[in-house]
């Protein structure tokens, strides 16, 4: 398996490491603690054409290719964990889907302005007394004559407070031993959507994420992404592109808090020398860097199976469930090296170590991804 980049994918990484330290990590502090949502960060990343970087130019694009994409979420979210997933909901889990299942006129009026970036868009499958158990979804869409009625909430919908459109996931049919979805495209401002305040969370506190309420929304059949009764198709193959998504901001996470820590270890001194002369920082520095060199070869493994247009679920889940649980521990690790200051407030590590836990549970928790691979591994 060729790991060498091509000139192409060394220029969009480049690119993306140019514009993210230079315009996003000195905000990334700020953007923590205020909890803003980064406008001016975003309308930046669309200009650049990173919120739909996999799309083809014809639908607003980029037209790169899945490795592209996992280079420049690396970068974003290095620098803000919090700007890497507002991109990687936008590329993963809104435009890939439609592309891959929605209509041509679907393509020209949705996907195509948010590709772009002049739209945004949000996923919304989890519910509030349904995660990973799908058969569980309240949310209901009901067929009428020339359309649908959907009822429910969505919530933990990153992206969901300033987006233009959400993917919605409703049962539409109840009658089988196990339920049928459907996917449906609902804008924002369609009688009956209303949303609550952005959630308070424990990190990526500049990606606002809000629940989505549904009272008798009315939707035409051209609302439908896919086919009626075949949406749990359309989000597990979304979730296999979203996977590798969240395993690239984990990357970028980590990335950042081993150089933080390396940062660190050079300059501070204890008993006469820079710590990173210690024995015992070299050891946490070494397992740092081993552990990230194998997630990111896990990522670009999936990446590539993406690109050559092969099964990749068990690929992407290992990927998504090694490189988040890393991040966690090369965080951990990293405030450790940092000792006191790194419980404090001024120093990045303690931010990368919030950043961080979130990559562990959002677009299928560790434990769901260890199924899907268990799953794979028995049936081999």
């Amino acid at each position: 398996m060729d790991f060498e980049l091509t000139p192409e994918q060394k220029l969009i990484r480049d690119t993306a490491r140019d514009f993210a330290q230079r315009e996003i990590a000195p905000k990334a502090a700020e953007l923590d603690k205020s909890g803003r949502w980064p406008d001016e960060i975003v309308k930046k990343m669309a200009e650049l054409g990173f919120l739909g970087v996999a799309i083809p130019e014809e639908y607003g694009g980029g037209g790169l290719d899945a490795i592209s994409y996992v280079l420049a979420m690396e970068e974003i979210s290095a620098a803000c964990a919090s700007c890497g997933v507002i991109m990687s909901v936008n590329n993963s889990l809104f435009c890939d889907p439609i592309y891959k299942f929605g209509t041509e006129q679907q393509k020209k009026d949705v996907l195509t302005p948010t590709a772009s970036g002049q739209k945004l868009g949000c996923f919304g499958l989890t519910e509030p007394m349904s995660g990973s158990d799908a058969q569980t979804m309240i949310t209901n869409g009901e067929k009428t004559s020339g359309g649908w009625i959907i009822n429910g909430a969505k919530n933990w919908i990153t992206n969901g407070p300033h987006a233009d459109t959400v993917l919605v996931f409703a049962v539409t049919d109840r009658s089988g031993p196990k339920v049928k979805h459907t996917a449906f495209l609902v804008p924002k401002g369609t009688p009956g959507y209303t949303q609550n305040a952005r959630d308070h969370k424990l990190g990526i506190h500049a990606a606002h994420s809000c629940t989505i309420f549904f009272d008798n929304c009315k939707l035409g059949d051209d609302a439908v992404v896919g086919n009626p009764g075949e949406g749990f198709k359309v989000a597990m193959a979304t979730l296999d592109g979203g996977r590798i998504g969240i395993a690239a901001q984990a990357l970028g996470i980590a990335r950042a808090a081993l150089e933080a820590s390396l940062g660190y270890a050079k300059e501070r001194k204890s008993f006469g020398v820079p710590i990173a002369q210690h024995q015992a920082i070299q050891f946490m520095l070494s397992d740092m860097a081993t552990e990230l060199e194998a997630a990111r070869l896990l990522t670009y493994r999936a990446a590539l199976m993406k690109d050559a247009g092969v099964r990749h679920s068990p690929e992407s889940a290992m990927a998504k469930l090694y490189a988040s649980e890393m991040a966690t521990r090369v965080a951990h690790k990293a405030i450790q090296v940092h000792g006191g200051y790194g419980y404090s407030t001024e120093f990045p590590v303690e931010r990368h170590y919030r950043d961080a836990r979130i990559t562990e549970i959002y677009e299928g928790t560790s434990e769901i991804q260890r199924l899907v691979i268990a799953a794979s591994t028995l049936s081999a």
